[in-house]
Formats: C-alpha cells, structure tokens, sequence
C-alpha cells in the first residue's frame, strides 16, 4: 500500500470516530434531558430543546445589534449611545440628513430667537485651552476594524466666565466655585473598578471647571489621582467616616475636609434608580476596599434604608450644621422628589430655620445603578422633568430659591436636555452613564454580576486590563468639551449669550395634537399644586 491509501484509511477512521463521538454526545445529552425534572422543554424535546435557552441568551445582542431600531433600545438607544461615543472618541457631534426624533409624539422644544447671537457674542472664557488627543476616521472597514489615527488637539474648554460662575455654599468658610455646568454624578469605587475611575479622574481633571462625585462607598485614592476636584457623598452607611463599630467618626470627616480637592459633602438620601439601601457580598469586598469604606474585609457590607445620625428635618439639619461647621465646606443632600408635600416640607423648613443644604441634588427615577430592583426601578421615585419643577417651584414659593443651588440628574447626557433642565430649575446637572460610556462601557447589563466585559463596572483585576487609562481619559475631556460647546451653541440659538441664562421662557412643550404650552405656563401649575 502507498501513502495515499493509508492516508484514505486514517481519514476514514478518524470521521468514523468524529461520527461516533457525536453519536455518543447527543444520546447521553438526550438522555440527561429526558430524565431531567426541572425543564418541561428539555422532556419534551430533548437535545432540540437546548436551542431554546441558547437564543434566549444572546437575544439582549441579538436586539441590541440587529431587532431594535435606533431610537428603541433601552435604558440607551443605539442613536443615544452612538451619540456620546462619537462625541467622546471623535470629538463629533454633527449628524446627516436630519434627526431621528418622532415629531408627532409630545415632548418639549427649546424656542429659538429670530435673532441668534453670534458665536463671538458668547459669554465664555476664550482663553483656558486644553491639550486632549482624538480619533480621525480614514475609512470605515465592513469586516475589520475601522482605519482610525489617534491625533493631538488643543482647544477651548467653553468655561464660564468669571461672573458667570455658579458658587455653592457662599456664605461657607470654603465655598466651592464651579465654571463649567456639567459634573460626574456618584459613581464608587467598587461600583466602578480603580481604571474606570482613574480614567474619569484625570480625565475631569485635565479639562477643568467641573468635579466627580464619589459615591456613597467612599473617597479612594483612584478620585484624588488626576486632580479633579471632589464632592465627597455620605450614604447612610457613612462609609469612609465611620469607626471601627460603625458610628460617625467626626475626626476623620475634618481629615478628609482637610484634602483639598474635597471642595463639598453630600449627604446620600435617596437614588433615583435605587430607593433603599445598598448591599455587597463579602466576596467584593476586598482588604483595599474596606480599608475605603473602614469595613472588615470579606465581609457583606449592608447600607440601611436611611441614616440612623437622623429620622426627621430638624435632626436633619442639626446634621448638616455639624458637618459645615466641622470642614467649612458646603454641604448638600441628594434626594428623590415623590411628591408635592415633601418638596414644600423642605422648602418651608429652609425658610423657618435659616439653616439646611448650600444644594440639593435631585435624581430622576430614570437613573441607572450598578443594581436594584425592578419595582424600584420602575415605579418609585419621579422622573426629573416631573422632579425638578416641583423642587423649584417649592423653593420659590417659600422664598429660599437663591440660598440652595440645584443639581439635576437623571440621562442628561445631551446638551438639549442638560438645556432644557437649566430652565426647569437646575444650577449645574450631574452625568453618570454617560460618563460610563466614554470610559468605554457597552451596555452589556452586568453591572450587577462584577463580570463587565470591558473592564468598567467591575473589580476583577483580569476584565479590568481592557480598559486602558492613557486611551479612555482624552474621551472623558472630548465628551465634556463637546457637552459644554453644544450648551453654548443652544444658548446662542435661543438669543442668550450664556448657557446659565436658560430660563423657562426658552422652552415649550407641544403635545401629541401640536397644541404648544409655555413651560411658563406648565410651572404655575406646579406652584398651584402647593
């Protein structure tokens, strides 16, 4: 016999085999399946049956990539997603042909001026730039990657001018001055893995004016690392200021007030998305993040449903003074509006005792977590065009508007819609998803399970080394910079020559018939309610 022939044999042997083994594989698994007792499918139709549980765990891709439409996709669409991406990787935010909005449906409009305001009008500061790097796009590849050239720019931060600039705590011994509207609303360490936070840091920190809330897990050295500055929160866990027996260690707050890129504390009421207290299995919780939160390592970390330090407005506020007077730095609340009584209790107790928050955060109940729970999620808590208006209209009412600045949050990740929530309301607007996104989170929805596939939301040092720090902070500056610039392009469409000047007369809302109502108008309604 030649080569040939025994080479025919092997062949013929080893697809003999490969028959076999398969033959063999599909009785024991029709087998397993048939004698199974947890599946009606898998009894029924074994084997074939398994088809079912595979297209059931790659549907949220398949929709994502192929089923849902542009404008569909939830919590983002596939166009609010491409949206922050272009803006952050290509410095971009110009769209072809004509937008994608459905014009029939109701929703709220920004008026524009028959007489714009030219763009050297603007007032803003001309004169701070930053250094970021961007992609060009050569050319877009069907089945490679795309032809990208990482380049340098330098270009204008579309800061505030000086008399522009929104003061929180004024009459504090530190009062912190912010020059740019749009901040990275609470994100932990944690939550987030150390790269995640350190890109966001240094990132916010090169392109100035802005700051990067902690989250209720603490201040690590990930926050302090690119010099942004700081609003450190507080939950009721009180981690990162708590003793070894878990009271407030006052010393500790003066040592961290004492950080000087700590400009403010907020105290963690309530999440929109979240309205109970948090919980961390042992297994997360390793020995440098509990050194952060001052807990026992590998041991589950449960935040109450609200601060023990206190249960009403007064105690409350008695808190608040402590704190301000401890660090001589602002002090704020960050709270979910539910209704028109608890807006105007605030407010009224503001006015009655000449005391509480230099500002109050307010979170839409649209707001993403790491993890909740659906009937949370969904059904507890306002959404922020609902929230707003009824926390200004309360502080209006009893007179103390101009002692509280008001941040607003809730996928305010456009500047039409941080637009829109200045003239409701809001001082400056907090962005947490969005902020996510540059950093390069893709929606995979486990944020929950520490498993994030692209290093974001997740402490597992292995998922963690793709995302890259040096690449992922110029798209944080790129987001922020084309953020600000299309606020002040909105300003200059409505006739005003500052972002800061949005008031309710600059918006309308028109209804599924095409009748359009003034916010004007909409907001005495609210002030009605009272």
């Amino acid at each position: 016999m030649n080569i040939a022939n025994y080479l025919t044999i092997i062949e013929f042997v080893v697809v003999v085999m490969l028959l076999l083994l398969v033959t063999f594989v599909f009785i024991y698994m029709f087998l397993i399946d048939k004698r199974q007792k947890r599946h009606p499918v898998l009894r029924n139709y074994p084997v074939l049956g398994r088809m079912r549980y595979f297209l059931e765990n790659i549907g949220p891709e398949m929709r994502q990539y192929f089923f849902d439409n542009d404008t569909e996709g939830k919590p983002f669409s596939r166009d609010d997603y491409q949206h922050i991406v272009r803006s952050a990787k290509y410095k971009r935010d110009v769209i072809g042909f004509g937008s994608k909005r459905d014009f029939e449906q109701s929703g709220y409009y920004i008026r524009n001026s028959m007489f714009p305001k030219q763009m050297e009008e603007l007032n803003m500061d001309r004169e701070t730039k930053v250094k970021t790097r961007k992609y060009l796009l050569h050319k877009e590849r069907l089945f490679a990657q795309r032809k990208e050239e990482l380049v340098d720019e330098e270009t204008l931060t579309y800061l505030l001018k000086e008399e522009d600039a929104v003061v929180i705590g004024e009459k504090t011994r530190n009062p912190f001055v912010v020059k740019g509207l749009i901040g990275m609303s609470a994100m932990s360490f944690g939550a987030l893995g150390s790269n995640a936070i350190t890109a966001l840091s240094e990132g916010l920190g090169i392109v100035k004016g802005t700051w990067m809330n902690t989250g209720e897990g603490g201040l690590s050295k990930y926050h302090l690392t690119g010099g942004a500055d700081i609003i450190m929160q507080i939950g009721p866990g009180i981690f990162g200021v708590r003793d070894e027996d878990g009271n407030f260690d006052w010393e500790e707050l003066k040592k961290k007030s004492e950080i000087p890129q700590i400009k403010a504390f907020e105290l963690k009421l309530a999440q929109g998305a979240k309205i109970r207290g948090g919980h961390v299995d042992g297994e997360k919780v390793t020995p440098e993040i509990a050194e952060i939160r001052r807990v026992k390592p590998y041991k589950p970390i449960d935040s109450p449903n609200r601060f023990h330090q206190f249960g009403d407005l007064p105690t409350m506020f008695d808190f608040i003074e402590r704190i301000r007077d401890t660090t001589g730095k602002p002090v704020g609340i960050k709270v979910v509006i539910g209704s028109y009584d608890e807006a105007d209790e605030l407010a009224m107790y503001i006015k009655q005792s000449g005391k509480g928050p230099d500002f109050i955060t307010v979170d839409g109940g649209e707001g993403g977590t790491g993890a909740t729970y659906q009937e949370l999620a969904d059904s507890v808590g306002l959404p922020i065009k609902s929230a707003l208006p009824i926390l200004d209209a309360a502080l209006h009412k009893h007179g103390v508007r101009d002692r509280v600045k008001v941040i607003a949050s809730g996928k305010l990740f456009t500047p039409d819609r941080v637009a829109i929530a200045l003239a409701m309301g809001a001082d400056l607007v907090n962005i947490a998803r969005g902020f996510m996104i540059t950093v390069g989170c893709i929606q995979a929805l486990k944020c929950h399970s520490n498993a994030c596939p692209v290093g974001v939301a997740t402490t597992n040092p292995h998922l963690q080394k793709a995302l890259v720090i040096d690449e992922k902070k110029y798209r944080v500056v790129n987001y922020v910079i084309t953020m600000r610039e299309g606020l002040f392009r909105l300003a200059a469409a409505a006739g005003i020559d500052s972002p800061v000047q949005f008031e309710r007369k600059h918006i309308v809302f028109k209804d599924d018939k095409g009748t359009v109502y003034p916010l004007e108008d909409i907001y005495q309604s609210y002030l009605k309610a009272f």
